[in-house]
């Protein structure tokens, strides 16, 4: 595992950090709405006044077109940013005092600040990735695992149903399986969900793989030496079995945790998924299905590109460890 790839990783980590300090990162709480600033451009981060170097500062926004949604700079008013500070909404690393706001990737049709929400929306993806990776994989090398070993009728019953589940198109699985549910759930109730279909989704081609490693395992001598002691089947896969497959799970962990981003992403932006207040990439991308508001307020396409990066992290991540396996 040493010398991977610096950049993958660093995406990774810095999304990781948004999502564990959230509360602290984001300057604004996500569901903080000014109706009076739609469409606020990205804040200018001044440090040089009068010619010379001073402290961050940004000037205040001053709404000329209330049509257009278009603002300037009042540079005649300006507010110094203050930098691991109380504020109203509790301790934050940065910070604006009224009447200025720093919004650094602007806000949205609610006056909302994009960057708050941008960041309290990968603690969902991310949280969703991990725990679908989780459970996927857990359930995927568990059962083929247990369809390799055993074989025969047992192999031939699970891998009928692996195949039905392989064999249904995965979005229209997952368009079924939320039609379940009711569209009133509550937001942390959608939340659970939403992992609970990612999950049940991702872990029949997975062991499908599983069982065929475990069908050439099984033969080596430290399984038959096992057999030998009197060890149990569960002892058997879990200790001596599974084990040798670790490095490809890992693997294909890293290749499939964008699936799972994407997954919810998709739901969330067709409004079946994370609903809102409640941020997640998905339902914030739900405003650039309009091309006229994507040409005019571009910003809202930032979690957009916050989905580029994090899946190219874990393909490039995926792709390295691939390439050290081999």
């Amino acid at each position: 595992m040493r010398n991977l790839p610096t950049f993958p990783i660093a995406i990774i980590m810095l999304f990781v950090i948004f999502a564990l300090f959230a509360d602290f990162i984001a300057p604004y709480p996500y569901d903080l709405q000014s109706r009076k600033t739609p469409y606020h451009p990205p804040t200018r981060i001044h440090i040089v006044k009068d010619g010379r170097i001073t402290f961050p500062y940004v000037n205040l926004y001053v709404m000329e077109d209330p049509i257009f949604k278009s603002y300037r700079e009042n540079k005649k008013v300006s507010c110094k940013i203050e930098f691991f500070t109380k504020t109203p909404y509790g301790f934050k690393l940065f910070w604006v005092k009224p009447p200025c706001k720093v919004h650094l990737l602007g806000a949205d049709k609610l006056g909302r600040d994009v960057f708050s929400r941008l960041v309290y929306g990968a603690r969902v993806s991310m949280f969703i990735g991990l725990v679908g990776i989780t459970v996927t994989f857990l359930v995927g090398s568990l059962v083929g695992g247990l369809s390799g070993y055993m074989g025969g009728k047992v192999d031939s019953f699970i891998m009928r149903i692996v195949e039905v589940l392989l064999a249904i198109p995965t979005f229209y699985l997952m368009l079924s399986l939320r039609s379940v549910f009711p569209l009133t759930m509550g937001s942390f109730e959608v939340f659970l969900m939403v992992v609970f279909i990612i999950s049940f989704i991702g872990w029949a081609g997975l062991a499908r793989v599983i069982r065929g490693m475990v069908l050439s395992i099984r033969e080596k001598e430290f399984v038959q030496s096992a057999k030998t002691y009197g060890a149990g089947t569960f002892r058997i896969l879990t200790k001596h079995i599974l084990p040798n497959t670790y490095y490809y799970l890992i693997v294909s962990a890293t290749l499939s945790f964008p699936g799972y981003i994407l997954g919810e992403s998709a739901l969330s932006f067709l409004g079946l998924g994370v609903q809102e207040p409640q941020p997640s990439w998905g339902n914030m991308l739900s405003d650039a299905r309009n091309v006229n508001l994507i040409s005019s307020y571009p910003w809202i396409l930032s979690p957009g590109v916050a989905i580029f990066l994090l899946v190219m992290a874990f393909n490039l991540l995926g792709d390295e460890l691939l390439r050290r396996q081999k």
